[in-house]
């Protein structure tokens, strides 16, 4: 047998990679996720006013501020002039975190709310039977095959 072979350790392999391409950075970094909690950024400020409703409903809502302690990543991307020392805010927008639970709750509760509408819309038209409103309710579908002889 030959020893002549390099040790894979020293093989060197950077003519094999892809050469890399710039992209442009994101907005907002994703935090790090924990698992049972989903991550939602919330506007504390808008043109650099103070938003305090805004976060005030949040909070009721169930999402608690993401310590800076929790995502350290962000250390060096935080406002120095926040109003939240502790806590992790990017151009007026706090990073917060609810239960999945919650945030589950929350979507569900918000597309019924927009299933309702869009039924009371569509009922009001229909029931106007207006020519000029071009909405057809149908429920049923059907499926044809060929050429239909």
């Amino acid at each position: 047998m030959s020893t002549n072979r390099t040790p894979r350790e020293l093989e060197d392999r950077s003519a094999e990679m892809r050469p890399k391409r710039w992209t442009p950075p994101e907005l907002l970094p994703e935090p790090d996720k924990e698992s049972g909690y989903k991550y939602r950024w919330i506007r504390v400020s808008l043109l650099g006013n103070a938003d305090p409703r805004n976060v005030a409903k949040s909070l009721r809502e169930g999402y608690e501020p993401v310590k800076l302690t929790e995502q350290p990543k962000f250390r060096l991307l935080i406002d120095p002039n926040s109003r939240f020392k502790e806590e992790i805010e990017i151009g007026g927008l706090l990073l917060c975190k609810a239960p999945e639970e919650f945030a589950e709750q929350r979507a569900e509760y918000y597309s019924d709310i927009t299933r309702k509408q869009t039924e009371a819309v569509d009922n009001n038209l229909m029931r106007q039977s207006d020519p000029r409103m071009p909405l057809y309710k149908e429920s049923k579908s059907t499926t044809t095959f060929g050429t239909g002889k």
